[in-house]
């Protein structure tokens, strides 16, 4: 799907870096089908050492020679870099956004021509190929723009399609949810030093627990639910942690995390729809 594409991305930071790191490691591309620009030459220089790729501090060069152009700029430098770059792209290529809460709207307003867009929101386990990222097409995207925007976040981790309405319950579940799961891991592994087990080992043993747990859900396709019982066996010392959880509110304060952050992610998206008017 990506032999022979040239890929550009804009702001090879962190994320960047992980979707090239994890296209080179796939075999999808080389390094000489990649180049990427930041904002300064320390990390341009920086990002050749590690990479092995042309890196400049030239957004339009990077735009003009790519098939496939990743924008990974934060939200609020979006509308500056679309302006800066809009005139040198054609509707032959592909542009896919990262930026949390920028819709293709936002996007395909600015570059003013009929350019296929992809939106995504990956996560940061994406840095350990074990990211998640959900996709949307925006109006001119096709099936073959949607497939070639899956694999190349397929090699970072997982990647699944949804409507653009559910992009900001993406961002608060997914995108935001890591977060939530380091505070249950260090709650875990504090619970462990209370018991006496030496800190390394109860953070180990938290984050094993939690990744063997992921992947049971992931691989039995069973509701967590019912594995949740396979665990819990009648008067067992399980059941009294549980009942700890649900007197605790545990389940419906990670409900209202989730919800909380989408309503804040729908708020930054109204800012642009705003700036759009």
């Amino acid at each position: 799907m990506l032999k022979g594409k040239k890929l550009g991305v804009i702001g090879v930071g962190k994320l960047g870096e992980a979707l090239i790191s994890g296209l080179l490691k796939q075999g999808a591309l080389t390094t000489g089908d990649i180049t990427g620009s930041v904002a300064h030459a320390a990390s341009a220089e920086r990002v050749n050492k590690k990479l092995g790729i042309e890196v400049s501090q030239d957004n339009r060069k990077v735009a003009s020679g790519a098939d496939l152009l990743i924008l990974a700029v934060k939200p609020q430098n979006m509308h500056n870099v679309l302006v800066e770059i809009e005139d040198v792209l054609t509707p032959d290529q592909l542009v896919i956004s990262v930026a949390a809460s920028v819709t293709t709207t936002f996007v395909q307003k600015r570059l003013k021509k009929q350019i296929p867009i992809i939106r995504a929101m990956p996560n940061t386990p994406a840095v350990n190929n074990a990211g998640m990222t959900g996709l949307c097409g925006g109006l001119y995207a096709k099936d073959e723009h949607l497939k070639m925007a899956e694999s190349i976040f397929k090699c970072v981790g997982e990647a699944v399609f949804v409507d653009e309405s559910l992009m900001d319950g993406v961002t608060a579940l997914s995108a935001s949810g890591p977060a939530y799961l380091y505070v249950i891991i260090e709650s875990l592994a504090e619970a462990g030093v209370k018991l006496g087990i030496p800190r390394d080992t109860s953070t180990f043993l938290a984050a094993q627990t939690m990744y063997g747990a992921a992947r049971m859900v992931l691989e039995s396709k069973a509701h967590p639910a019912l594995l949740k019982d396979t665990v819990t066996t009648p008067a067992g010392c399980t059941i009294d942690g549980l009942m700890e959880l649900e007197e605790g509110k545990l389940r419906v304060t990670l409900i209202k995390a989730v919800v909380k952050a989408a309503e804040r992610a729908r708020e930054l998206v109204n800012n642009q729809d705003s700036v759009d008017s």
